[in-house]
């Protein structure tokens, strides 16, 4: 079927956000004790093992890519919704409403501009993809992951940094690079570069494991289905 150039740039960036759900479902990891420290396959073990006993987590992001051969960053902030098995949903409020949602079986992605929503099989996409079947709990980090320390440096008076890449060659993803506070071990940022060096920045902010609200809405089966305008294109894939 026949999709616009806006929706294949648009799909590629979603792509993107598919491959780094394993990473932030695991946003919080038990406290160390003051003064003791950890190499990158310690803190991946406690990623794994976090991961295995949360069944939902819900944060506000903030998400940036920038591409190699251009100075154009594209933009964007909302919520996300995570529940063990496979299910999603990331709320886009800037810069315009979109709405991406997966009940485990189904993935769906609205676009309020232009007023389409484009509707595939989330089935297919869990059992070909190594990081989305880590969310939805048939993966492992350390199985699907060559952990190591960082490329670079940052100010990590807080913060652990540590590198995961892909064992086996992924269509979309090179390396991704955690910031994970020391304090409470919560990933604040994800960086995910693919193989065209486009880079990916997702900052995370209010996270909280295992809540049973979504801002005013009690975490539910029917958050994870979206109900278009009377009058939305569907796109079905």
């Amino acid at each position: 079927m026949f999709i616009s150039s806006f929706y294949c740039s648009y799909l590629r960036t979603i792509q993107v956000i598919k491959h780094t759900l394993l990473l932030t479902a695991l946003l919080v990891l038990p406290a160390l004790a003051t003064g003791q420290t950890m190499d990158a396959l310690q803190v991946a073990k406690k990623l794994q093992s976090t991961y295995e006993n949360a069944t939902s987590l819900v944060a506000d992001f903030k998400q940036t890519t920038a591409m190699k051969l251009t100075s154009r960053v594209r933009q964007g902030t909302g919520t996300m919704l995570f529940r063990k098995p496979g299910r999603m949903r990331w709320d886009y409020i800037t810069p315009d409403y979109q709405v991406l949602t997966s009940d485990g079986e189904t993935i769906s992605m609205y676009f309020e501009k232009n007023n389409q929503m484009i509707v595939s099989n989330a089935k297919d996409y869990l059992q070909s993809d190594v990081t989305y079947s880590f969310f939805a709990g048939t993966g492992d980090i350390l199985r699907d992951f060559e952990i190591s320390e960082p490329d670079f440096t940052d100010n990590l008076e807080n913060s652990f940094l540590i590198k995961f890449i892909p064992k086996s060659s992924h269509p979309h993803v090179s390396s991704i690079h955690a910031w994970i506070t020391r304090d409470t071990f919560l990933i604040t940022h994800l960086q995910i570069v693919d193989h065209f060096e486009t880079v990916t920045d997702l900052f995370f902010d209010n996270i909280q494991i295992d809540s049973d609200t979504y801002g005013s809405r009690a975490i539910k089966e029917d958050l994870f289905y979206f109900i278009p305008p009377a009058n939305t294109e569907i796109i079905e894939q």
